[in-house]
């Protein structure tokens, strides 16, 4: 294996444990932690704190995948077309799904915690801009497992690469 290729598997390794960190231990706690302070806005604080770290996760994950992409093009001479192509539609979607859950997604759920003009702990279980920003909490979750599953493939492909001599 190529140096550029353990680079690269470095590069999405670092990316996908932060990415399954984020999901798994700290999105979760923080809204578990600031709500046991009983504070009337502590979801409005955790959604602060989450969606700020999750923009980190999703530009850093459709940065990545462009990077990735590009550099597919430098190791390609020796390695199955096939694998190749694989790892290109995977990491084009990782890209896509990171760069959806940034920049349509979460400027939506942006938009609606503003319009909401309250902390969203205030705002009726039923108003609609709450039912539509917990619609989209469901689409952003979704677009990050999707980037993760992508990424992992990603990552299984060129760590398996099986060369042509």
């Amino acid at each position: 294996m190529t140096i550029l290729n353990q680079i690269r598997l470095l590069l999405l390794a670092l990316w996908l444990g932060a990415a399954i960190l984020f999901s798994a231990v700290v999105a979760p706690n923080v809204f578990r932690v600031l709500s046991a302070f009983d504070l009337p806005n502590s979801n409005e604080i955790a959604g602060t704190i989450v969606s700020r770290t999750l923009s980190d996760i999703n530009t850093s994950g459709f940065i990545l995948g462009l990077l990735l992409v590009i550099s597919a093009f430098a190791v390609t001479r020796s390695y199955r077309q096939r694998s190749l192509g694989l790892e290109i539609v995977m990491l084009m979607i990782l890209s896509s799904a990171t760069g959806l859950g940034e920049w349509v997604i979460a400027d939506k759920m942006r938009g609606l915690r503003a319009a909401m003009r309250m902390p969203i702990d205030q705002v009726a279980l039923n108003d609609p801009n709450r039912l539509a920003f917990a619609a989209l909490h469901g689409y952003s979750v979704t677009a990050l497992g999707i980037a993760i599953i992508a990424a992992l493939i990603s990552f299984f492909v060129i760590a398996n690469r099986v060369k042509l001599n």
